[in-house]
C-alpha cells in the first residue's frame, strides 16, 4: 500500500482536492513545466506546478487513512511515513517557501509535527531551481487517524501577479 496519499500532487486537476488556508495576493494558480523565468523539473511526468503570489498562499489536504483503507492497527503499529515536497523559484523575483506535515489522532490532535524553517530564495545568490524537501516520521505512539499536509508561501518583492515560490510533486506515503 506505498502510494501517494495526496490527491491531485502536481496540479493536474487544478486546485481539486486543496482546501485554501491561505489565498493571498492574486491567489493560487497552476501554470505549465517550465514557466515564465523557471526551471524545468527532473521527472517528466510532472508537468505543472502551483504557483503563489505577493501575499501568503497556503493550502492543505488533511488525509484520513482509516478512509484510505488503513486498519487501526496496522496505524497503531507505527508505520515509518515518508512526506516529500519540490519548491522552486523563479529566476528574477526572491521568495519563500514553507511546510507543515502533522500525524494526528482521532480527535485532530497533533501527535507529531515535521515544521521546517520557512526558506527564503535570492535569484541574486541562488540558482532558484527545484529542490526537494523530506522527511520520515517514525516513533511516533499509537493513534495516528490522519495526516494533515500543508505548504506555500509567497514572493518576496510583493510584485502582482505569481511570482511567489512552484511547489509541485509532493507526497504523503505510507510503508506498512
Amino acid at each position: 500500500m506505498t502510494r501517494n496519499l495526496l490527491k491531485n500532487p502536481s496540479g493536474e486537476e487544478q486546485l481539486e482536492f486543496w482546501e485554501l488556508t491561505e489565498n493571498g495576493g492574486s491567489q493560487w494558480k497552476v501554470e505549465d513545466m517550465p514557466g515564465d523565468c523557471g526551471h524545468a523539473f527532473c521527472s517528466e511526468g510532472v508537468t505543472k506546478y502551483f504557483a503563489t503570489s505577493f501575499e501568503l498562499c497556503l493550502k492543505r489536504q488533511v488525509i484520513d487513512l482509516l478512509a484510505e483503507g488503513y486498519s487501526s492497527e496496522q496505524l497503531d503499529a507505527q508505520p515509518p511515513v515518508t512526506v516529500e515536497d519540490w519548491y522552486c523559484g523563479r529566476t528574477d523575483c526572491g521568495c519563500t517557501y514553507q511546510m507543515t506535515v502533522c500525524l494526528l489522532d482521532e480527535d485532530h490532535e497533533v501527535i507529531q509535527e515535521f515544521r521546517p524553517d520557512p526558506v527564503t530564495l535570492d535569484p541574486d545568490c541562488d540558482d532558484c531551481s527545484w529542490k526537494q524537501v523530506s522527511h520520515t516520521f517514525s516513533d511516533y505512539g499509537p493513534g495516528m487517524r490522519f495526516i494533515s499536509f500543508e505548504h506555500g508561501g509567497q514572493d518576496t518583492k510583493f510584485w502582482d501577479g505569481w511570482f511567489g515560490v512552484r511547489v509541485t510533486g509532493s507526497s504523503v506515503t505510507i510503508e506498512v
